[in-house]
């Protein structure tokens, strides 16, 4: 090994300079490097930043986006044709939007998730990251028909992820919460196993986070077998060594905090917003109006009983009945 010089270290870490200690550069010739608190904590402060895990990060699909957001807004300048015009509600029409964080529209949801993997593609790093080969398509295809030799040459369109991923939820029947869920699984192995995705293995990637996603998430899960029914020519043994090998690149963490959970739905929210894509409104109808009205009743019921099991019982001077005694102290 050679010895350098020493260096002081430090890490910027919640507006803070943390020192770490004073360091010599060792070039070492061997492999065993014994592991350092020093390690332990770079992991910690990667995983607390990593948007999947924290919800203070922010998502990765997000910013992946904002250099054609940039562009969009900058020939929306150049060549305004006028904007599509939005529903507004009126004194005799009420126009309400049913998609909520605790019950997201399915057709919405899968339309943002897939516009956040086409960013994810188009806006990849350069390097492309490492490449795991269980997510290949020309290693291990999703159907007999033969894979053209550019197929990772060429970014797949948003319509075309759409209509993958709205396949397999239409024909397993998940929810649209499994469809955020999914997003936040390929971000977590976007960054945990440090691969980037790409033309030639998004496919592979999506089908393994809606796999665990189902299986998480959704009360009746969706065993492996039925994905082959799905996809009539990919095996079961495929199938489990896609579970396996995408769990173990994810560390077994396959916890999503409800506040994860949230940042993605309000993100994908503002995705859609920024590229255009309008929320489903539709009009109140008379049934509708009276069940909001009947849960509005019910919840400002409970709210009046917590409030008068919270006070606490007392009596006024004024109603007090009959003479009470108060022993005298003698000293």
């Amino acid at each position: 090994r050679t010895i350098g010089p020493a260096l002081s270290c430090a890490v910027h870490y919640e507006g803070n300079w943390v020192p770490f200690g004073t360091y010599t550069i060792v070039d070492i010739t061997y492999n065993d490097i014994p592991v350092t608190d020093s390690d332990f904590i770079f992991t910690e402060l990667n995983m607390e930043y990593n948007p999947s895990d924290h919800p203070r990060a922010s998502t990765i699909f997000l910013s992946k986006s904002q250099p054609d957001v940039r562009e969009k807004r900058k020939s929306l300048f150049i060549n305004h044709h006028g904007s599509r015009r939005r529903k507004h509600s009126s004194c005799s029409t009420i126009f309400l939007d049913d998609n909520t964080v605790s019950q997201p529209n399915l057709k919405f949801t899968i339309k943002c998730v897939s516009l956040a993997i086409y960013y994810h593609i188009k806006n990849r790093d350069t390097d492309g990251g490492m490449q795991q080969d269980i997510f290949d398509e020309k290693l291990h295809p999703l159907s007999k028909s033969e894979v053209p030799s550019d197929y990772d040459k060429h970014n797949p369109e948003q319509k075309q992820i759409y209509r993958f991923v709205r396949t397999l939820f239409s024909a397993a029947q998940l929810t649209a919460e499994c469809a955020i869920v999914t997003l936040v699984y390929v971000e977590r192995l976007l960054t945990y196993a440090d691969i980037d995705i790409g033309p030639g293995n998004w496919k592979r990637m999506l089908l393994g986070a809606i796999l665990l996603a189902s299986k998480v998430w959704d009360d009746q899960a969706v065993w492996n077998v039925d994905y082959c029914q799905i996809l009539k020519d990919i095996t079961v043994e495929d199938m489990n060594e896609l579970e396996r090998q995408f769990l173990e690149l994810l560390q077994f963490n396959i916890n999503v905090p409800s506040s994860v959970y949230a940042k993605y739905y309000f993100d994908l929210r503002s995705l859609s917003e920024t590229n255009n894509l309008s929320f489903p409104l539709e009009p109140l109808s008379q049934d509708k109006a009276q069940r909001l009205e009947a849960i509005s009743r019910l919840c400002d019921d409970k709210y009046k009983d917590a409030r008068r099991a919270g006070k606490k019982r007392s009596a006024s001077v004024d109603n007090l009945v009959g003479v009470r005694w108060v022993p005298a102290i003698l000293s």
